[in-house]
């Protein structure tokens, strides 16, 4: 079966909990990433939640929340026409404090080759900048705690 994957990791000096905080806040994913317009999720987080994304540009887009492990990790996947998209984010502890925050992405079906053209051309020209803004959110949010 085609598949497309794409990964980017960066160190943040933010703790993990407060990364997790910026990214479970799913109807703020617009202010950090400039590709997502709208987020919404339908309930609250946990596996098998549902939620609606509307990406820059494009049609509106339902996904399924399939693991969540607070503060760690959450995925989701997104149904395509003959293929699914998967976002998986990771955070752990970063070596020497913070936080390690990786996020990658796998579309996989027959028509994978093509959505990696479409989408994955515009995730890997988005992810870094939506990282590295998360990443700030992040560090502002444990400076306030603090």
């Amino acid at each position: 079966m085609p598949t497309w994957t794409f990964e980017h990791t960066i160190d943040t000096p933010a703790s993990p909990a407060a990364a997790w905080a910026v990214l479970a806040d799913i109807a703020a994913w617009p202010a950090w990433d400039h590709e997502v317009e709208r987020a919404a999720l339908d309930g609250p987080l946990r596996v098998g939640a549902t939620g609606s994304l509307k990406p820059a540009g494009g049609p509106n887009t339902r996904f399924t929340v399939t693991a969540v492990q607070a503060p760690h990790r959450m995925t989701d996947v997104t149904k395509l026409p003959l293929a699914q998209m998967t976002f998986d984010h990771r955070y752990a502890p970063a070596p020497g404090g913070g936080a390690r925050l990786t996020h990658a992405v796998r579309i996989e079906g027959l028509l994978a080759p093509l959505f990696a053209r479409v989408i994955g051309r515009k995730i890997v020209a988005g992810m870094p900048t939506a990282m590295a803004a998360l990443a700030a959110r992040a560090a502002a949010r444990d400076t306030v705690a603090a």
